[in-house]
């Protein structure tokens, strides 16, 4: 258990949490919501004991561990790989050096041998001789291979460092589990491993992320940040967003009944209260009036932009041939001889683990790569915007975001464009900003005005949600639904594919094409099925060898 008794915290004038109370019990898994800036992550500092609260006390049960997952990728570069997940429970990391030191004495005296036996029995309690295994089996579960696991952590990609330190929060059973965005920079696999992983710990878990599906499915409260308090709503994300919604509609109904009471009575008081025969009736009217409150009904500080691609041009029924596409990078094999034909009506998203594949293709189909062999061709209908994975180079001037979308508006007019940045919440002076000091949810949705602007019929996004809140991943998610033409696009939100797909495409490692007619959720238990079965045969086979 751990909780927060009257916490406020002041950022200078700023009151970015006001007297919150709230508990955090075993056997929970709490979904800390808010809009941008309610300051989410810096109350997971705040229950980790990284800031100080202005005011109020965080509260945990005596003996318990809390484990907080790491965002620095460079802390622990001069450490392996197996080292750097153990310190997860730094008092076991701190017994087993202890221990390295001692037997590593020449001169060992009897000392030592005392010290060395009370480290042996805390060892053992602490299920030490398990901590390598244990470890080794969360790498593993987060896609990193044993051949990492003895590696410097200097010598892994940023990837590998993100799932490494993932491990490390996890390791050792922790009784609070602090998780600030877990799910950035996974894999689909080890966002699936991760699930299940969640939903069976037994102990107390909170965790930040943009993730809906990933909220749903490991969620049992969720704790939403609003107007500097928190408040805790029973179920995952989608209960509470349409539990949230009913309420202020029972709200906003209980006014309007109360609006037109007060509208009746201030009626009959204007008549009557000069009328002698009515005048008592008149006064108890208007006491009856002067004791209805309205109801406060308090919008939520969350925004939503307005996403809606609306195409300039009706897509025909030839969109795209791809035939016998190849391509190697750095002398690996990437693309593989893949051949496919989209349709007008297709919304493809491209999965699995192979995530350059997609990116390099993208490049390709946009004539920012060459093929090795191979060939693609666009309709003559089409009209096609890219939003890229990597969007550095294009934010790299100084104009304002005006001027940095002007030539691609049809209309020589800022207020058309500001039209489109309004609706991407840039409001006012905030279309004067440059586009070189933009954070990454601001490149984001300026790059979404673009597309919205250009009017294009096929869209090709990799990977559009990152940097984006809540509030537009949902946006987004709707606007892609609404579209009318072709989505070619990589995505690391489960429910995203899920809702706006109709056809799955996977480059496996080797660069090979699986095309699939299919939903997201299809496809995940058609693969699921295929891959017991072949566990199922690769068992059959072994015990029919060790027979023979």
């Amino acid at each position: 258990m751990i909780q927060a008794i009257n916490v406020t915290l002041r950022l200078g004038k700023r009151a970015l949490f006001e007297d919150v109370n709230i508990k955090f019990t075993e056997g929970n898994c709490y979904g800390l919501i808010g809009a941008n800036g309610a300051g989410k992550s810096t109350f997971l500092k705040i229950l980790a004991g990284e800031i100080e609260p202005s005011k109020g006390e965080i509260v945990m049960s005596p003996g318990q561990r809390l484990s907080f997952l790491k965002q620095d990728h460079f802390q622990y570069d001069q450490y392996p790989v197996l080292d750097t997940v153990i310190m997860g429970n730094q008092r076991l990391y701190e017994i087993m050096k202890e221990k390295e030191e001692i037997y590593a004495k020449e001169d060992f005296t009897d000392e030592d041998g005392i010290r060395a036996s009370e480290l042996e029995g805390e060892f053992a309690t602490m299920n030490g001789w398990e901590a390598e295994s244990d470890a080794a089996q969360l790498l593993n579960g987060l896609g990193v291979d044993t051949e990492y696991h003895y590696k410097m952590m200097s010598e892994l990609t940023g990837p590998l460092k993100v799932k490494v330190l993932l491990a490390q929060a996890l390791f050792g059973n922790p009784d609070v589990l602090l998780l600030d965005e877990p799910t950035n920079h996974l894999d689909l696999d080890a966002i699936s491993w991760l699930n299940e992983f969640l939903i069976n710990f037994d102990n107390t878990v909170i965790v930040v992320s943009h993730d809906r599906y990933f909220l749903n499915k490991v969620c049992t409260q969720i704790a939403d940040i609003d107007y500097q308090k928190i408040q805790l709503y029973a179920g995952n994300y989608d209960f509470w967003y349409e539990s949230s919604q009913l309420m202020i509609k029972q709200m906003k109904e209980a006014n309007k009944k109360k609006e037109e009471k007060i509208k009746e009575l201030q009626e009959f008081i204007q008549r009557f209260s000069a009328n002698a025969s009515k005048s008592k009736q008149a006064t108890s009217r208007k006491r009856a009036l002067e004791k209805i409150e309205l109801d406060d009904i308090r919008p939520s500080s969350r925004k939503y932009p307005y996403i809606d691609f609306r195409p300039n041009r009706e897509i025909g029924n030839e969109v795209l041939t791809v035939t016998n596409l190849s391509k190697s990078i750095d002398g690996v094999k990437i693309l593989d001889n893949i051949s496919f034909v989209v349709g007008h009506d297709d919304k493809i998203a491209f999965v699995g683990s192979n995530t350059l594949a997609a990116t390099t293709l993208f490049k390709i189909l946009m004539e920012e790569m060459e093929p090795d062999s191979g060939s693609f061709k666009w309709g003559v209908t089409t009209q096609r915007s890219y939003f890229p994975k990597d969007n550095t180079a294009l934010f790299k001037g100084s104009e304002t975001i005006v001027d940095h979308l002007m030539p691609f508006s049809p209309v020589d007019d800022q207020q058309y464009v500001r039209g489109f940045l309004g609706r991407m919440l840039f409001a006012g002076e905030d279309g004067v900003k440059k586009v070189n000091v933009l954070s990454g949810g601001e490149r984001v949705r300026v790059m979404l005005s673009k597309m919205m602007i250009l009017g294009s019929n096929v869209l090709i996004m990799d990977e559009p949600t990152n940097h984006l809140d809540m509030e537009s991943i949902t946006a987004l998610n709707n606007g892609l639904i609404k579209f009318p033409g072709v989505e070619l696009f990589t995505a690391l939100d489960h429910q995203f594919i899920q809702t706006i797909a109709n056809r799955i495409m996977e480059i496996t490692p080797d660069g090979r094409l699986i095309d699939k007619i299919s939903t997201y959720d299809d496809y995940l238990e058609n693969d699921e099925m295929a891959r017991r079965r072949q566990v199922l045969s690769v068992n059959v086979e072994e015990e029919e060898n060790t027979e023979d």
